[in-house]
């Protein structure tokens, strides 16, 4: 096992607004720290109060529904992540009241080694609505929260297929970035099983076995580092590597996931799983035609690849829009038939 350098700092941006947010930070695609973005929510005032008082804020929210939480024995670390043989995961899951699951956190603060516990990703209009009227982001009036609650668990390094602004309510929460080019020194798991819904990274950054992954050394010169304190906030950009640590023995996020896809397009994550079926295991010069034709008429290396062809010629090649997906999923339904 190896301890690495403490990584560069994710650079802060103060002030920032929607214009700013959507012209210039979103258009860099880095990540961002934005200090105090919701440090007038009234949930942020509540957890200042303590973690008592975030809990009984959350109650007088009303949860209209029970929730699911997940649990670790203490032997894990606070770590979220497979068993020994990657067979399954090491924590078990449940559903209850929120109400008792914050009963329960408050009880583990007493406990000199807890397990860890979570609620992870529950969609707030659903659960809280009046959390989500009372605590709202200027900055995306249209996506819908995802509430994260638990004590001190970490989270490995994985991707997003959106965009994300993960906002911290009470607690810390420490996120280390990578750029989507270190995929291949992330030693990424299994697409199959998955804590967190893409593959995760099968390092451990608190204990890196550089042995086993040499290649993380580099991942790791590509970093980047921040701690959010209560009111602050994060932007991830689409596909950025994340892993988080919350800090506290009460700790709350909430985060917003988007995409600017455009609408009725197939999901590129489930496209990627079908080209894996497709041509991975072809042979290597067969491959590599197929590489140069997904250049060419996927990414357009060559340019538009229907640039010669009329408009009513283009077909499946022509400007995106609802008909032209639409014809393009029938057209596939057809061929699996």
């Amino acid at each position: 096992m190896t301890a690495l350098p403490q990584p560069p700092a994710v650079e802060e941006v103060p002030g920032v607004d929607a214009t700013r947010f959507h012209a210039q930070i979103r258009a860099a695609r880095k990540p961002v720290v934005m200090r105090g973005l919701v440090c007038d929510w009234p949930a942020v005032a509540a957890a200042r109060e303590g973690d008592e008082a975030i809990a009984e804020y959350l109650v007088e929210c009303a949860p209209r529904r029970p929730v699911v939480a997940i649990a670790a024995p203490p032997e894990e670390d606070g770590r979220f992540f497979y068993n020994s043989d990657l067979t399954g995961f090491n924590f078990r899951q449940g559903k209850g009241r929120l109400e008792d699951f914050l009963r329960d956190l408050l009880a583990a603060k007493e406990i000199s080694d807890p397990p860890a516990f979570a609620v992870q990703s529950e969609v707030i209009p659903d659960v809280l609505p009046a959390f989500a009227e009372a605590n709202r982001l200027a900055l995306l009036p249209e996506v819908a929260a995802r509430i994260w609650i638990g004590n001190r668990i970490r989270v490995a390094p994985h991707y997003d297929v959106k965009e994300n602004v993960a906002c911290c309510v009470a607690g810390r929460r420490r996120f280390t970035l990578f750029p989507p080019e270190q995929l291949a020194n992330l030693y990424a798991g299994p697409f199959e099983l998955t804590p967190a819904g893409t593959p995760v990274s099968m390092v451990d950054p608190h204990a890196p076995d550089l042995a086993r992954y040499p290649r993380f050394a580099e991942a790791w010169e590509h970093a980047q580092q921040t701690t959010l304190e209560p009111g602050d906030a994060l932007y991830i950009p689409y596909t950025w590597w994340h892993g988080v640590e919350s800090l506290e023995p009460v700790s709350i996020l909430v985060n917003y996931w988007w995409n600017d896809s455009p609408p009725g397009i197939a999901p590129p994550y489930d496209a990627l799983l079908h080209a894996i079926y497709a041509f991975r295991h072809l042979p290597p010069q067969d491959r590599d035609v197929w590489r140069m034709m997904l250049d060419h008429y996927v990414f357009e290396s060559n340019g538009d690849p229907a640039a010669h062809l009329p408009a009513h010629a283009k077909g499946i090649l022509s400007p995106a829009s609802e008909g032209l997906f639409a014809q393009m999923r029938a057209m596939l339904r057809q061929i699996a038939g």
